[in-house]
């Protein structure tokens, strides 16, 4: 078959599968996974597993841990060491170990036994750290330490991978000379990356920055993903470890929101074809002459490494359920483990009969990951035999979280971007309850994170409002900037609430009349708005008397800004430019344990220079508002900040690592 229709049977499967899962509700994993094994070579044979795709998944798996690089920085690398390279090497070392004893019993020789065990000892990155995302459990405590184990894996796969390259073939003769180098490449590929990303990376982007261009600034950060994927490639370690680290250099810099948000289509699309690939690996008609045996190493698999890794997480959790949690999410196999069998089984390291059963173990677990991950807390809990709350869903949740101040007197705003931030902020500042509706999950899980009362929903349907309390509300605010948007909001709180006062957002007057007749009270346009308080101050300046300035404002309002509209453009005028509009935002950064803030008061965090408001600190879900310079901070403490990009980011360095 052609590799365009190759390309487009590809597509148009997967457009299908996931659609189909997004409606049952399953994580995207699943339905790439089930067109990769319905298409691959072993099943349909519509797609064979070329060079070509190979190529694309691992890049896929370099972007995901690029992103992942821009979130995590090197201060907070530096606060997790204990955890990266105590849990880390703790548990690859104990699961190899095991599994090489289990190998050795089996009657492989030592060294393979060793190999063997080092690819059970790795889980997959890409799956974990994309279902650990879209669960928003990437920064709880399994999470965390999950993710430390996963960093040291990375690491761990240099030595092993040397092991299994030094093996010859049919042999069991340990090359010592052929792994130190392997080891030594490794070590000056990782200072070639972490240097070029210190000292190349950030003037680099300083000067695309300065271009304006965007489509520059895009080549750039593809640029960068690709080198330093082939940077780590050319020392034989995981493209997607150099991609982590360059990520990890630029998280400080002020660009990092920015690359994030330029390479999300590209990370997600190819990550995608990541988990169609290792849905090509499983070969059914092995699976089925080989059932049991297969069977039995992904029981054996999935129970042994959960517990190993339960046992040495322990120490570094605060309760066995947590410790239990870390250790299911960790129990798949990895596409680094399928690497390494993969090698052994090539040059006859692994004998035949062993190594296909085990390489298909692996991907069976792989395949299997959602069905664990997404059901860690309530496995945990019936192997634990211990009852936790009753699970519920997320409508109950966020009813839970607004109820009591819903079923009281409090304001609605419909938007939670800048604007409606804004408000809140004044309305909480007068003493005024609110609740906001936005659809912009980034922003929501923030904002939840900062203890703000916020709902995710479009706030045109009538049960959203319902739940965020438009029967007692005693305004609704609307400050989305679209009419289009309000108009349909409008509609929908008239209908429900014909009484409640309506204020309306707009960029100009341009429907103003139809606002109006929908049922707005007030319409608030930006661009006249922004001219009345310059007219006010320039008659302030002009030593008007106050009352006179009052007036004449209020008056250009009774008349609906009709006076504001007699603008002449200048042919040819330019959009107005955005780009320099107030910088300052609302940062929640967490506190793990390790950090240099830990045991340190906001005090000892200001005397360090930053130019931050602290409006917050979260502690065992309730937050403390405009907290004193004395409070304490303790591992866990999530710390609201105020500020600019820059400072926030050199405040989370201090926070971190000092």
């Amino acid at each position: 078959m052609q590799p365009l229709t190759e390309m487009l049977v590809l597509l148009a499967a997967a457009v299908l599968l996931v659609t189909l899962a997004r409606r049952l509700g399953l994580p995207t994993a699943v339905p790439y996974l089930a067109v990769g094994l319905a298409c691959g070579p072993h099943a349909l044979g519509v797609v064979s597993g070329s060079a070509a795709v190979a190529l694309l998944a691992e890049l896929g798996v370099a972007f995901l841990l690029f992103a992942l690089g821009l979130d995590v920085s090197l201060p907070r690398m530096i606060a997790m060491r204990r955890e990266v390279f105590g849990l880390g090497a703790a548990q690859v070392g104990a699961t190899t170990l095991v599994f090489a004893l289990l190998g050795r019993l089996a009657g492989i020789a030592w060294p393979a036994a060793i190999v063997a065990g080092g690819a059970v000892a790795m889980s997959s990155t890409a799956i974990l750290l994309h279902q650990l995302r879209e669960r928003a459990e990437l920064n709880r405590t399994h999470g965390r330490l999950a993710f430390s184990m996963l960093l040291f894996q990375d690491l761990a796969f240099v030595p092993l991978l040397a092991l299994a390259s030094a093996l010859g073939p049919g042999t069991n003769h340990f090359d010592l000379r052929a792994a130190l180098l392997a080891a030594l490449g490794g070590a000056l590929a990782i200072a070639a990356v972490l240097a070029a990303g210190r000292w190349l990376l950030r003037p680099l982007f300083h000067e695309i920055a300065h271009s304006r261009l965007r489509e520059l600034f895009t080549l750039a950060a593809l640029l960068v993903v690709i080198a330093a994927a082939w940077v780590s490639r050319l020392a034989h370690l995981s493209a997607g470890l150099g991609a982590f680290l360059a990520g990890m250099m630029l998280a400080e810099t002020e660009y990092r929101h920015q690359l994030e948000a330029v390479l999300r289509p590209f990370r997600d699309i190819l990550l995608g074809v990541f988990f169609v690939s290792v849905g090509m690996l499983l070969d059914v008609r092995q699976l089925a002459g080989e059932a049991g045996i297969v069977l039995a190493l992904l029981a054996l698999i999935v129970v042994l490494k959960a517990a190993i890794a339960a046992l040495v997480t322990r120490p570094f959790a605060a309760s066995r359920f947590k410790a239990l949690r870390t250790g299911i999410v960790i129990a798949i196999g990895g596409e680094f483990g399928v690497a390494l069998g993969s090698v052994a089984l090539a040059d006859r390291v692994l004998p035949e009969r062993f190594g296909q059963p085990l390489l298909l173990a692996l991907v069976l677990s792989m395949v299997l990951s959602p069905l664990l991950l997404n059901h860690n807390k309530r496995i945990a809990r019936l192997l634990l035999r211990e009852r936790g709350p009753p699970p519920r869903t997320a409508f109950e949740r966020e009813s839970a979280a607004t109820g009591a101040i819903g079923g009281r007197a409090h304001v609605i705003l419909c938007g939670f971007g800048r604007v409606g931030q804004n408000v809140a902020r004044v309305l909480e500042a007068q003493g005024f309850e609110y609740i906001a509706l936005d659809l912009d999950p980034a922003r929501i899980a923030a904002a939840r994170q900062a203890g703000d009362p916020v709902i995710y929903g479009d706030s045109s349907d009538e049960q959203i409002l319902a739940l965020a309390g438009l029967a007692t509300a005693t305004a609704v605010v609307i400050t989305f900037a679209d009419p289009a948007t309000a108009l349909g909001i409008l509609r929908t709180v008239r209908a429900e609430r014909p009484d409640v006062p309506v204020l309306v957002r707009t960029q100009d007057d341009s429907r103003l009349k139809e606002l109006e007749a929908a049922g707005a009270t007030d319409v608030v346009p930006e661009t006249f708005e922004a001219s009345l308080m310059l007219v006010s101050h320039v008659l302030m300046l002009l030593r008007v008397p106050v009352s006179r300035v009052v007036r004449t404002v209020g008056e250009i309002r009774d008349h609906r800004y009709s006076v504001l509209r007699n603008i002449v453009r200048r042919a040819g005028a330019p959009a107005l430019d955005e780009s320099h509009e107030f910088r300052e935002e609302v940062k929640s950064v967490v506190v793990p344990p390790g950090a240099w803030a830990v045991g340190r008061t906001l005090g000892d965090v200001r005397a360090r220079g930053v130019q931050v408001t602290f409006t917050g600190v979260r502690r065992h879900g309730i937050l403390g508002r405009n907290p004193a310079e004395s409070t304490q901070l303790r591992d866990g403490d999530v710390v609201v900040l105020y500020g600019t990009p820059e400072e926030l980011e050199r405040t989370e360095a201090v926070l971190l690592a000092g």
